[in-house]
């Protein structure tokens, strides 16, 4: 059974916002557990002996920086990162950089004595790894961080013997990226929380004036309460609106009345953006704090002069959209790819007459993560590549669908429902939502 929201305004969650000197302090606590532990593991389960990460400050490798301590925040120069897997099992960290990382790498490079590439050969051939991976993919954005200019440097410095060992790492980035330790799975929750308390809060009669209130004014206030917060977003939220007459948004699209998002376009000028009783709203909202990614999208209905209530045909299609989330999470079953969870889910979906359509992301060091792909609003048959890859334990993701319900209070028109949650998938087909699901419209009047 879902639970719901905490009800505590989002002011209230400023205590649990750590200074960055604190913050800084356990996130490289999270990191020395993932270098000791789940690297290892990885390196085991893919088959390799060695992981060589090159990237240059400014066009940064998407692993690298999850795997540099703080307060890091770039590549500095040219950043090596090197790992030889031992024969018990253990790995060895090195760095091959002007500059130390303490207990997290050991330095290896003397730039006196020798040049970066070729201490890089040196301890390539020294370990005569059999198994060498790099990150270049052609399915995995996450594995493919090696630029041509640091592949060719590499290339180079290994020589022919060495690079014909080399194979593409995407599966070891992309587990890297996507597991969840128990310590992050234990603060997670904590985050969305303070997610959700912001939207509930831009959802209420304490932001939204109706008559008066734009859609720009509640994108900005979420906006600047985020900041206010200490905390940042990871796109620019948006706000939309439905209403009887308006036509339904098509899902991945520019919503009528819409703003805000990176990709909105300039709204039309006879679309208004003022919010009016009897409207629909949608929200599209993202934080990141500690390093890891919130998305959510929720909706609110606006009460007409002596309504104290939405019309049961949106509740109705609020639980239209529960129930796809329900039948969502059923298919979510370790080692099931992104594509086959998509075609069984939507199949049920089909057969119960739910109108769904389903756009899952994993989310964690990330928003649009690392891991399987379940759908895209454009692409309902499947994703070749990124939807074959298999789901795993303790990894997170954004379950994300809409579902369209006629309403007939809109004299039988079609509303579409979209909702956004984000859940831990523990593994054994458990799914566990990270702070609830929305299972009320949000009522503003």
């Amino acid at each position: 059974m879902a639970i719901a929201h905490k009800a505590n305004p989002a002011s209230e969650y400023t205590p649990k916002i750590l200074p960055e000197r604190e913050r800084a302090a356990i996130r490289n606590r999270w990191l020395k557990e993932r270098l000791d532990n789940l690297v290892p593991a990885l390196m085991e389960r893919e088959g390799f002996d060695c992981w060589i990460i090159s990237a240059r400050e400014y066009n940064e490798d998407p692993v690298i920086m999850s795997l540099l301590p703080e307060p890091m925040m770039y590549a500095r120069r040219r950043t090596i990162l090197v790992f030889f897997r031992r024969d018990d099992g253990s790995v060895e960290r090195m760095t091959i950089s002007r500059y130390g990382m303490g207990d997290f790498y050991q330095a290896v490079w003397d730039p006196d004595q020798e040049e970066q590439w070729d201490c890089l050969a040196r301890l390539v051939r020294e370990r005569d790894p059999k198994v060498i991976g790099i990150n270049v993919s052609q399915t995995h954005a996450f594995g493919d961080g090696l630029s041509h200019a640091e592949y060719s440097e590499m290339a180079g410095a290994l020589g022919e013997d060495y690079m014909s060992r080399t194979r593409g790492a995407e599966r070891l980035c992309v587990g890297y990226l996507e597991h969840r330790t128990q310590a992050e799975i234990d603060t997670y929750p904590g985050i969305v929380e303070i997610a959700h308390a912001i939207v509930r809060e831009a959802f209420s009669s304490k932001v939204i004036l109706p008559g008066v209130s734009t859609t720009d004014d509640v994108v900005w206030w979420m906006r600047q309460k985020v900041t206010d917060l200490g905390l940042r977003t990871w796109f620019q939220p948006s706000v939309s609106i439905q209403a009887p007459g308006m036509g339904v948004p098509q899902p991945g699209g520019q919503p009528r009345r819409q703003v805000g998002g990176a990709a909105a376009a300039p709204a039309p000028a006879d679309e208004r953006k003022l919010i009016l009783p009897g409207d629909l709203l949608h929200c599209d909202f993202g934080i990141i704090y500690l390093g890891l990614f919130t998305d959510t999208q929720e909706d609110a209905y606006v009460l007409r002069l002596g309504e104290t209530d939405a019309p049961q045909g949106l509740h109705d299609a609020m639980a239209a959209a529960n129930r796809v989330q329900d039948i969502h999470l059923e298919m979510m079953v370790t080692g099931r790819p992104g594509n086959e969870i998509l075609a069984l889910a939507l199949a049920k979906c089909k057969a119960e007459g739910l109108r769904a359509t389903i756009y899952t992301h994993p989310l964690g060091y990330h928003g649009h993560a690392a891991g399987p792909t379940i759908g895209l609003w454009d692409a309902q048959g499947g994703v070749p590549g990124r939807g074959d890859y298999e789901l795993f334990d303790n990894t997170a993701h954004s379950i994300e669908l809409n579902v369209k319900h006629a309403v007939p209070e809109w004299d039988g028109r079609d509303v579409r429902m979209a909702v956004e949650q984000d859940i831990i998938y523990l593994g054994g087909g458990r799914a566990v939502w990270l702070d609830g699901r929305q299972t009320k419209l949000h009522l503003i009047g």
